[in-house]
C-alpha cells in the first residue's frame, strides 16, 4: 500500500491509524529479525500517536495526506527521548532532548513513527554492513547489500515495514539503497530540507530526502520535509511549490531529456543500460525529445567530492576519533585517518574546481531540462563482496556502487531516483532524473509519468504481499 492509498482509505474510513500502524508493527515482528533493518523500534508510542489521528481525523483536524501513515527515521536524525546511535558504537546510548528538523515537520504533518533504522556505521559507506549493529539485509536476495547508508530505510519501505522512511545522502546513500531496492528516493536541492538535528557527515555534501515506495509518495513526503529552518547554516530560503504530480497519464510533450554519451553509460551491466534506455525511450514515447549531451569528466568530479567528503568527515570525527578510536569499525576508522592528513591545498584546490564545473553542468541544464542516466552500474552486489565485476573487468564494489551518483552531491543538484527494471534474476535496477536547482516538481512529474507507463513499482519483493 502506498502513502496515497493509505491517506485515501483512512478518510473512506475503510481502515483506521491504528489498524495501519499495527499492520506496520506486525511485518516489522516477523521480518525484521531477518532483514535488520530496524534498530530501535517504537511500539509502544506509535500506538499512541495512531490513536491519536485517529481522533484528530474524527475531528475534521486534518494535517494533510500524511497524516496518520507510518513512518520509520534513519538513525542519525535526533529523535527526542529515542536513542539515536548513528549505527555507531560511539552515539550508541545517545538519547536527545530535542527532535531534528525533518522528525518535528514530518510529526506536525501527522506521520507516526514507528521505530528507526539500520544503516551504515556513521553513514560512511554503502553496504549498511555494520560491524555494531549487523548487517541489513535486501528483500529481494537476502545475501544481497541493501545499498547504504540508508540502506534499513529503503528495506522498511520495500517490505512494508513502514509507508515511508527518511533517509541523508552525502554521496548516493538515499539512491543506492532505492535503486538496490526497488524502491523512490530523492536527494532534493542542497539546502532544500533542513538538515538541524541529523548527525553530519560531510557539511557541504550531506542532504536529506524521502524514500518512498513511489513517486507520488515523494512528492508528499517532501512537500512536509521542505522548507527554511534557521537552525541550518546551509537552508535556502526558497519558495516550497506544489511539488505534488497530477494523477492520470502525464504528458512530456516539449521537455528535453538529456542522454550523456560519455561516463554515465560507460562500465555498466548490459541489463542496466538496456533497462535505462528503456525509460528513456518510454519517456520519448511519452513525447520528450531525447538529445544527446556530453558532460565533464566523471571521473576528475568524482575525485574532487571523494576529497571533499574525506575532509569534511574528518573534521565532524575529530573530537570523538581522538577518545574513541576502538569504537570505530574497520573501514570507517580507515576513512577517517585518510581524511586527517589530506593536506588542505587538496581540499581547496576541490573546491574551486567544483565550482567550475557546477558552472559546465547549469550551462548544459539551461540546454535541456534534465538528465536520464543510470543510479547504480549493477544490481546489488554480495554481502561482504569487496569487488564486482562490469563487462569482463573487476572493479572495488563501494567506488563502482557511488560511481554514478557521488557527483551530483558536490554539485547540489536535485536528484530523483526510481526503479528502471529487473535483472535476469529478478533484482531491481535503477535509473536517476537529474534537474537544475530547486527544479523538483519537474523531477518529480517526469518520474510519475515514466512510473505510471512502466508499472515497475507494481512489482514486490517474493513473499511481501501488497498490505
Amino acid at each position: 500500500m502506498t502513502v496515497l492509498e493509505a491517506a485515501a482509505a483512512l478518510r473512506r474510513k475503510q481502515l483506521s491509524s491504528v489498524e495501519l500502524t499495527v499492520q506496520c508493527l506486525a511485518r516489522i515482528e516477523k521480518h525484521n529479525p531477518d532483514l535488520n533493518a530496524f534498530i530501535t523500534i517504537t511500539a509502544s508510542t506509535a500506538l499512541a500517536e495512531a490513536r491519536k489521528a485517529d481522533e484528530e481525523l474524527t475531528l475534521g483536524l486534518d494535517r494533510g495526506l500524511l497524516h496518520g501513515i507510518p513512518l520509520a527515521h534513519k538513525d542519525l536524525f535526533c529523535t527526542h527521548g529515542v536513542r539515536t546511535t548513528s549505527g555507531s558504537k560511539v552515539f550508541s546510548s545517545y538519547i536527545p532532548n530535542f527532535d531534528a528538523a525533518v522528525v518535528e515537520r514530518l510529526r506536525e504533518a501527522g506521520a507516526i513513527m514507528v521505530g528507526k533504522t539500520g544503516m551504515h556505521e556513521h553513514a560512511y559507506g554503502i553496504t549498511s554492513n555494520n560491524p555494531h549493529f549487523g548487517a541489513v539485509r535486501n528483500p529481494w536476495d537476502p545475501q544481497r547489500i541493501p545499498g547504504g547508508s540508508s540502506g534499513g530505510s529503503a528495506v522498511a519501505v520495500a517490505t512494508g515495514m513502514a509507508l515511508m522512511a527518511t533517509g541523508t545522502d552525502t554521496g548516493g546513500s538515499i539512491r543506492v539503497p532505492a535503486a538496490y531496492c526497488g524502491i523512490t528516493g530523492l536527494k532534493p536541492t542542497f539546502g532544500r530540507v533542513s538538515k538541524f538535528g541529523a548527525l553530519p557527515l560531510g557539511f557541504s555534501l550531506d542532504h536529506v530526502g524521502p524514500m518512498t515506495r513511489d513517486v507520488r509518495d515523494a512528492a508528499a513526503m517532501l512537500q512536509a520535509m521542505a522548507g527554511y529552518d534557521r537552525r541550518d547554516q546551509t537552508s535556502a530560503d526558497q519558495p516550497v511549490p506544489d511539488f505534488m504530480p497530477p494523477l492520470g497519464e502525464i504528458s512530456l510533450q516539449g521537455l528535453r531529456i538529456g542522454l550523456p554519451q560519455n561516463f554515465f553509460f560507460e562500465k555498466l551491466d548490459p541489463q542496466v543500460d538496456n533497462a535505462v534506455h528503456f525509460m528513456a525511450y518510454t519517456a520519448q514515447d511519452l513525447g520528450a525529445e531525447l538529445i544527446d549531451i556530453r558532460v565533464p569528466d566523471g571521473h576528475q568530479l568524482n575525485v574532487l567530492a571523494q576529497v571533499t567528503l574525506l575532509a569534511e568527515a574528518a573534521s565532524v570525527h575529530e573530537p570523538y576519533i581522538r577518545k574513541q578510536r576502538s569504537s570505530y569499525g574497520d573501514d570507517v576508522r580507515t576513512l577517517v585517518d585518510m581524511g586527517r592528513v589530506l593536506p588542505a591545498t587538496d581540499y581547496l584546490q576541490a573546491q574551486r574546481l567544483r565550482k567550475r564545473i557546477l558552472g559546465v553542468y547549469l550551462d548544459l541544464l539551461k540546454q535541456v531540462d534534465c538528465f536520464l542516466v543510470p543510479a547504480v552500474p549493477i544490481a546489488a552486489p554480495l554481502i561482504g563482496q569487496n569487488e564486482i565485476a562490469i563487462d569482463g573487468q573487476m572493479e572495488d564494489t563501494r567506488l563502482a556502487t557511488t560511481r554514478l551518483v557521488r557527483g551530483f552531491n558536490a554539485l547540489g543538484l536535485p536528484v530523483l531516483s526510481m526503479p528502471a527494471g529487473f535483472s535476469r534474476d529478478g533484482m531491481p535496477l535503477g535509473c536517476q532524473i537529474v534537474g537544475r536547482p530547486w527544479d523538483e516538481a519537474l523531477l518529480l512529474q517526469i518520474g510519475a509519468a515514466l512510473e505510471d507507463r512502466t508499472g515497475h513499482v507494481k512489482r514486490l519483493p517474493p513473499g511481501f504481499p501488497p498490505a
